[in-house]
């Protein structure tokens, strides 16, 4: 899911607080491969930082992303954990 206000857009990846904080350990190399991976399909999108709540991690950006660059972010977070499909919800648009 994503939100948009005057000042902030984000990516919002639901899963559990175990995965969360497994994420978040290396999150300077994660916001470096994704920058990597959304420049490898030609998108204008940057991940800036990222941080986590009880709900998941949020990885904030330069502008509001498109579903390719979700599918991405995705497919990047589940290869980087290394876990089943059911652990990670998939995030969306609002």
């Amino acid at each position: 899911m994503t939100t948009k206000s005057l000042l902030c857009k984000q990516v919002i990846v639901p899963m559990n607080n175990d995965l969360g904080k497994r994420f978040i350990k290396d999150s300077a190399t994660h916001i470096t491969n994704i920058n990597h991976v959304l420049k490898n399909i030609k998108s204008n999108i940057c991940a800036d930082f990222i941080c986590t709540d009880n709900k998941g991690i949020i990885i904030m950006t330069n502008n509001i992303v498109s579903n390719s660059d979700l599918q991405e972010i995705e497919k990047y977070i589940k290869n980087s954990l290394q876990t089943n499909n059911d652990s990670i919800v998939t995030p969306r648009l609002s």
